[in-house]
């Protein structure tokens, strides 16, 4: 038998991991654990098994925490939250590299113990996620060491609850509790029930590091125990898992002014154009949707290969499945482990018999005896809209369908409600940086996959959620601005009048949709009336449809976001100068209003327009430092379709302040006018329709009071029942905008605002939102990264709701190296109009 026979004849012999380290420590602990609270774990109550998926065997008995346990968890992070914050970044920075180094010294327990409960393969655990945990725990000590030399306006937030999915536990530990604590906040932590050992592991090493008690908080639990951490005293939510899950957490937590960032699910597209080294991408493949199961949110799961090599790129992926070993997760030598439970694996086959079209090729691969074991399976064949190749299957199942040129490519990769990550393969260069911006993902990668640091921002458009996690954008949605909280300021209400007649001249307003002014659909009006009474004329009242017609025309005029910043700036100082050529009539118009003089309120609206053209061709990106070959571009995209409820106070400025920077940064907007003073818009209707801005960029549908007229409670009604199919939702504040016409006043008082107020307190900057920065609320990541945006629900798919006219406050996403632009100005911004660099 010749060298090469018996090379290609070799079977594997096993080469089992040693799991006596990590069952003396489940032992050690008498192989029951409680809630870790206040630095101590407490003493188990009711208690569920945490079982090995692999074999079935029960590892140790975890507490089913109860809502006891849940607030004290949240009361000792508050107590510890002011002496942590204190401590100041070095003094944070140290404690973080004693966990890194700890982490580091007992990297083989970690693996260990998350291959035990987890069920994935050990060298995934060993080469793969405990040195990416180490690594967060390096790099955010090194930010929290700079946090207060490169941000020295931001605070931290206070107290975070966090909840981290069964797939990666020690990961996503490591995502979330590292830029916490490095901010300065407290955290309480809850595990996935599936596999909670290595967070209770990581507990008990925080106490050798010299965590200060309260300071890191672990509940264990099931799903409920989740929806108290949701509903508890916390300040901000960081939530991994299901988009199932994940809505329900949106719509618990709007209107509280809690922080949120959501990783969701993906249906992630691995692009293989014809100019591809098909080898290194069937590789690739191997890891984009065998690592860990298939069990990863960015798992390339829909393979779309050109036609050209279709047959071929199938074959060698075929020859290479059939080379994968399934096994006992601890065998050194084992490609595919074990699915994490019996529910799972369920899940997984229930999709895929449930599929009847199309070819499959199952892995020729035998399956051990017991356990919970799936083959990697490969389905061909299918069409865009079969149910495989849209829900997510999370299991090691790859479908996949062809395509002809890179456009249909593109249309094919976007045909999901998923947005999370993407991976191409060519030899083109210039084809990749063509086709990479036009993705709806929040990361790509090219000619790779898979590839996660620290540094690089991570997190998903769509229904995969918003936020990022690591990098200067990830520390940044964990912290807030330093600024002081504004004064309460009393409603202002339309006057009632005495029901005199109109003039002869119908002075009645239309609605702005799509470039043109409409009448309203429901064909109703209202008067407006100055501070005396007198008819100063009527606004159309826009119905439902009204609102759906509009966000429809912004949809339409996704164009405004590819033009140049240069070309955007140009329009705005166009706004600009056309405005100014208007100053005295809106003045005028002011006055009558509202009462009082608005020559200033005008010039610093024109001042505002300038201010934000400036910047429209200014947004960068970055170059994520991450330790590999490649380069890593964080790439900066508008968000999308925002919708922007106007202040009442300074109605122009306010009206000026909230949608330039959206449209600045290449949004569309839906800005519903001021109540009481909403002629200031339907004016500003005339300048917009001759400077040239293109129909559907903004549209502007009126709103009535609650309960008045056909029509009220509909969409487009009050603030509080504005429901609309929006990427973004933002509400203009009043005690924001105050302060900014105080400021734009010469800081002489406004007269319509009155100072001892007290029925609507200020809640804009108590929460983390950044309502100084509105810069970089405008803009998401694309290519690498995606900071928080607070205040937007991400998702055409989805619906944003708010049910007291605010939506949840931003955690703040400037890049900490970015210039903060003129406060003044930049306090009555309320829309979140970019996202970060991806």
């Amino acid at each position: 038998m010749s060298i090469k026979e018996i090379f290609e004849t070799m079977d594997w012999g096993p080469a089992p991991e040693g799991t006596g380290e990590a069952r003396a420590w489940i032992a050690a602990h008498g192989g029951r654990f409680g809630c870790f609270v206040d630095g101590a774990f407490r003493k188990p109550g009711e208690t569920f098994a945490s079982t090995n998926p692999a074999t079935g065997e029960v590892l140790a008995h975890v507490t089913q925490a109860t809502q006891g346990d849940v607030d004290r968890a949240v009361r000792a992070a508050r107590r510890a939250q002011p002496g942590w914050a204190a401590l100041g970044g070095h003094g944070r920075a140290r404690i973080l590299y004693a966990l890194a180094r700890l982490l580091q010294k007992q990297s083989r327990l970690f693996a260990t113990l998350e291959s035990l409960d987890n069920g994935k393969p050990i060298r995934e655990s060993r080469d793969i996620d405990v040195p990416l945990a180490v690594r967060h725990f390096y790099h955010h000590a090194g930010l929290a060491e700079l946090m207060e030399t490169e941000m020295p306006d931001r605070v931290p937030l206070g107290v975070c609850g966090q909840i981290i999915p069964w797939n990666f536990p020690l990961l996503m530990l490591a995502w979330k509790v590292a830029p916490a604590l490095a901010a300065g906040n407290t955290v309480v932590l809850k595990p996935a029930e599936q596999t909670p050992l290595t967070a209770l592991l990581f507990a008990d090493l925080s106490r050798q590091a010299g965590l200060p008690k309260g300071v890191l908080n672990i509940v264990t639990g099931d799903g409920a125990v989740g929806e108290r951490v949701v509903a508890a005293d916390v300040d901000k939510i960081a939530f991994t898992g299901s988009t199932a899950v994940g809505r329900r957490i949106r719509e618990a937590t709007a209107g509280t002014g809690k922080a949120l960032t959501l990783e969701l699910g993906g249906k992630s597209p691995y692009i293989v154009f014809d100019d591809a080294d098909l080898d290194s991408a069937v590789e690739g493949l191997v890891d984009a949707i065998w690592f860990n199961q298939g069990q990863v949110c960015c798992a390339g799961s829909r393979l779309l290969v050109q036609e050209g090599i279709a047959e071929i790129f199938y074959r060698k992926l075929r020859a290479r499945m059939d080379k994968l070993r399934i096994g006992d997760p601890l065998d050194k030598a084992i490609d595919v482990g074990a699915i994490v439970s019996a529910e799972q694996l369920a899940t997984i086959t229930r999709l895929v018999e449930a599929n009847t079209e199309g070819q499959r090729h199952v892995a020729a691969c035998p399956l051990p005896v017991g356990g919970y074991f799936y083959p990697p399976t490969l389905i061909t064949g299918l069409s865009p809209a079969n149910p495989l190749m849209q829900e997510e299957i999370f299991g090691p199942v790859l479908v996949g369908t062809t395509f002809r040129t890179p456009a249909e490519a593109v249309e094919l990769a976007n045909n999901t409600r998923y947005g999370l990550a993407a991976t191409l393969w060519t030899e083109n260069v210039n084809l990749a940086l063509d086709v990479a911006p036009k993705l709806a993902a929040g990361v790509v990668w090219v000619n790779a996959t898979n590839l996660f640091d620290a540094a690089a921002p991570f997190g998903g458009v769509r229904e995969s959620g918003f936020g990022r996690e690591g990098g200067w954008e990830g520390l940044m949605a964990y912290t807030r601005p330093a600024a002081e909280p504004g004064r309460p300021l009393k409603p202002v209400l339309p006057h009632g009048g005495e029901g005199e007649p109109t003039d002869a001249i119908d002075r009645t307003a239309k609605l702005y949709i799509g470039g043109r002014q409409v009448r309203p659909d429901g064909g109703y009006a209202r008067p407006v009336r100055g501070p005396k009474g007198a008819l100063l004329g009527h606004v159309s009242l826009a119905n439902r449809k009204d609102v759906r017609n509009a966000v429809e025309a912004a949809n339409a005029a996704r164009v405004w976001g590819r033009q140049a910043g240069h070309a955007r700036a140009q329009i705005l100082y166009y706004l600009a100068e056309n405005l100014s050529a208007r100053a005295t009539e809106f003045a005028a118009r002011l006055r009558a209003m509202t009462g009082v003089g608005g020559e200033a309120e005008v010039e610093a609206a024109i001042r505002t327009l300038f201010r934000w053209a400036a910047w429209a061709d200014k947004v960068d990106g970055r170059a994520a430092g991450v330790p590999i070959r490649g380069v890593a571009l964080a790439m900066r995209e508008p968000v999308g379709t925002i919708g922007i409820l106007c202040p009442d106070e300074s109605p122009l400025l306010g009206l000026v302040a909230t949608t330039a920077p959206a449209i600045a940064l290449g949004n569309r907007v839906v800005a519903v006018a001021s109540e009481p003073f909403p002629l200031a818009a339907t004016d500003f209707y005339q300048v917009i329709e001759t400077s040239d801005l293109p129909g559907g960029v903004r549209q502007h549908p009126d709103r009535q009071p609650p309960g008045a007229g056909p029509g009220a409670g509909g969409a487009s009604g009050h603030r509080c029942g504005l429901e609309l199919l929006l990427d973004g939702l933002a509400a203009g504040d009043r005690g924001e905008i105050g302060r900014q016409s105080q400021a734009d006043l010469g800081g002489k008082p406004d007269p319509r605002l009155d100072p001892s107020g007290r029925s609507q307190p200020h809640r804009g900057r108590d929460r983390g939102e950044d309502d100084l920065d509105p810069l970089w609320r405008g803009v998401r990541p694309s290519i690498g990264a995606r900071a928080g945006w607070p205040r937007i629900r991400r998702g055409r798919l989805s619906r944003v709701r708010t049910s007291d006219g605010r939506a949840p406050a931003d955690a703040g996403t400037r890049s900490p190296r970015r210039p903060a632009p003129d406060r003044a100005v930049c306090a009555a911004s309320g829309a979140d109009a970019t996202r970060p660099p991806r």
